[in-house]
């Protein structure tokens, strides 16, 4: 019994030890078979990436590219008339690409791009190919970037940039102006408070079933001043010192669907979740496996 005793003493500190650590270890993100998906998650109190997959393989940016159109757009006028201050609630809250064409073709096109990687410092953002100038949702971008960018957007631009497309991403509704439901990914997957920018592309020009909105559930509110410690200032470690070359559309002929944005208490963490699906992938199926990605991607960062 002595024996016995001593053996059980033994033990017990061991399956201590082992049980929580493993049930409180985050589970890594499952990938569907088929799909091509790069992930990051920042830590904006801790200053440093906490999840990630393939965070510099390019995608083709969709609607995401819409946040650096309206950076350009904003650091570029001192003062934004009325409408298109409608235009930028329309391309930022709803992704409207009418929009956004109409920036994008005042701003230069592919100039637009160019200046955004120069300033934000950007490592794999190109603008479209010469022959496709018109194509703003052919620009490539990688997870890091589109991180980068919300940095930026963060910790160093005029708070009037900042506040006011911050303060859109914030109040993102259900539908998008073409009808999709952009409530895929992040809105679905993750607990509010968020705030987001989505993309999709390559699912044709009707929806397969129109958008409804559900009821409200209201704008998520702002962090408070100095609830989040904003990361160092500190450059990334490949800096961009040239625009990166354009090249091939990145997985054109394949459905992409990509969502972005802060989550969390305080905003807390940056989120990017890029996907490619294969040729044919139904809407329906794409934002079920993209929601339930975007949720694993969550847990396995927010730590």
């Amino acid at each position: 019994m002595t024996r016995f005793l001593a053996l059980l003493a033994t033990a017990l500190p061991l399956l201590a030890a082992t049980g929580p650590a493993s049930a409180a270890s985050p589970r890594t993100p499952q990938v569907p078979a088929g799909m091509t998906a790069a992930y990051a998650v920042f830590d904006r109190q801790a200053g440093k990436v906490t999840s990630h997959r393939n965070v510099h393989r390019r995608f083709r940016s969709a609607s995401v590219v819409k946040i650096m159109i309206a950076i350009d757009y904003l650091e570029s006028h001192k003062s934004v008339p009325k409408g298109d201050l409608a235009l930028l609630k329309a391309m930022l809250r709803v992704s409207d690409d009418d929009a956004a064409t109409s920036f994008w073709t005042r701003g230069g096109r592919g100039k637009i791009i160019e200046r955004m990687a120069r300033r934000l410092r950007l490592t794999d953002t190109s603008p479209p190919p010469a022959n496709l100038p018109g194509f703003w949702g052919y620009t490539s971008l990688s997870a890091l970037d589109v991180v980068r960018t919300y940095r930026y957007l963060l910790d160093q631009a005029d708070p009037k940039v900042s506040g006011l497309i911050l303060g859109h991403l914030r109040q993102a509704g259900q539908c998008g102006s073409d009808g999709f439901d952009q409530y895929f990914g992040i809105p679905r997957g993750v607990a509010r408070p968020w705030a987001v920018k989505q993309g999709w592309s390559g699912y044709g020009e009707t929806p397969p079933a129109r958008c409804k909105p559900a009821a409200t559930h209201g704008s998520a509110p702002a962090p408070a001043p100095g609830q989040v410690p904003a990361a160092g200032t500190t450059a990334p470690a490949r800096v961009a010192t040239t625009v990166a070359a354009a090249g091939p559309v990145p997985d054109l002929g394949h459905p992409v669907l990509h969502t972005t944005g802060l989550v969390g208490p305080g905003e807390r963490w940056i989120m990017v979740l890029l996907t490619a699906h294969p040729a044919g992938t139904t809407w329906q199926r794409s934002t079920g496996q993209v929601t339930k990605l975007a949720g694993e991607v969550y847990l396995s960062g927010a730590r």
